[in-house]
């Protein structure tokens, strides 16, 4: 593992004295979806060649900040940020933002001198990614979504690879350099068993279990269909319920659900312990965000999947509607979800031969050496440089 440090000095200085190793450049933000990937192919690059030299590229204001110094890797900021939808005063500083940022990718990757550049999605991967194709310097790109995302689009006319989770985003990008690999995840996604995972949450086996999940950052609606229908859920059904609210949104519903009155509820604002979470769950209920659902097929777990109507593209909607069309999820819109969702756990539950060929079909959907694969295909590219 590397130290985490934010000075782009001591990662140029190891390289320089290696310079036999391979370098690369991952630039990836933003959201847990764009940032965990990269982690798992740096994961998977390190697993095949210890001697690689690996920097990170995001912003100090979002969540790469932490996580990527605590899976190990090195991380050096850029200025930059979205656009926001509408009119907002940030927006007029933006200008400036994009100029600094190029700067800084100039200077970065003079430093650091990859052989090859991966974004991964996010602010910091647009500037990246394009200053490296001006540069000569081979750029890959990892899109997570059925519906690329913006930084995808723009750049995918300067990749010499893409390499995507779904078949619907060929629609989107050249397909003579697409390669259908799945999503990568994390190496530290170990395999966890339902014995272990109801130890872990202290849950009874005998007992259905409900995942609840909205993303790293918690999902409004169905933290409100949890809240309206929680004695429904907890009392007349007798679940079991492990719900990641999300950091925002835990201490409100702290303070508003009565301390004790749910014995057999776990509030979370987030789990760290995911493998053990999936294990332990009969159904999970989901937003589609990529990495959500890879990690569900990738688990077999059967769920119902609640798209966010707030993402570009409806990304999300896509997602799901793939994992539905093929059989190992239901869908349920935004606005359907605090009526109906009870109705749809009880429906799965009360059919186990169905939620196992729904586990089954997700399970089939999943490539599990996708990080494995994008490594390789990286060091080939990437000795050509050397």
């Amino acid at each position: 593992m590397h130290t985490a440090v934010t000075d782009i000095s001591s990662a140029n200085t190891r390289t320089t004295a290696a310079t036999s190793s391979l370098r690369v450049l991952i630039a990836a933000g933003g959201t847990g979806g764009h940032v965990y990937p990269g982690i798992a192919i740096a994961d998977a690059l390190q697993k095949t060649d210890e001697d690689v030299s690996l920097l990170f590229a995001g912003t100090r204001n979002r969540m790469e900040w932490n996580a990527v110094p605590r899976a190990g890797y090195e991380i050096q900021s850029l200025w930059i940020s979205g656009l926001q939808r509408r009119f907002s005063p940030a927006n007029l500083i933006f200008p400036v933002k994009l100029g600094v940022s190029l700067l800084q990718s100039f200077l970065l990757l003079k430093k650091f001198r990859p052989d090859v550049v991966v974004s991964c999605g996010g602010f910091a991967s647009g500037p990246v990614g394009w200053v490296a194709a001006r540069l000569g310097i081979p750029l890959i790109l990892q899109e997570q979504n059925s519906y690329p995302g913006v930084t995808t689009r723009l750049l995918a006319r300067h990749a010499e690879r893409i390499f995507t989770a779904f078949e619907g985003a060929s629609e989107w990008l050249p397909k003579e350099k697409i390669r259908l690999t799945g999503n990568p995840i994390r190496s530290s996604f170990r395999k966890s068993t339902k014995e272990a995972g109801c130890k872990q949450f202290g849950f009874l086996m005998e007992k259905p279990v409900v995942l609840i999940l909205g993303g790293s950052g918690g999902a409004l609606s169905i933290n409100q269909a949890i809240e309206q229908n929680l004695d429904t859920l907890h009392d007349k059904m007798d679940l079991q319920l492990l719900w990641q609210c999300g950091p925002r949104y835990h201490e409100p519903l702290q303070r508003r659900i009565e301390p004790g009155r749910y014995p057999n509820l776990k509030l979370m604002s987030y789990i760290e312990e995911m493998p053990d979470a999936y294990a332990a769950a009969d159904l999970v209920v989901s937003r589609a965000g990529a990495i959500s659902c890879s990690e569900l097929m990738l688990t077999g777990s059967p769920s119902i999947l609640v798209p966010s109507p707030n993402v570009a593209g409806d990304h999300q909607s896509r997602n799901a509607a793939s994992m539905t069309e093929a059989g190992a999820a239901r869908l349920l819109s935004d606005n359907q979800v605090r009526e109906q969702l009870p109705e749809v756990i009880a429906s799965l539950l009360k059919n186990p031969e169905q939620l196992q060929e729904m586990g089954k079909r997700a399970q089939g959907l999943s490539r599990p050496d996708a990080a494995s694969e994008i490594a390789k295909q990286i060091k080939q590219i990437g000795s050509r440089q050397q």
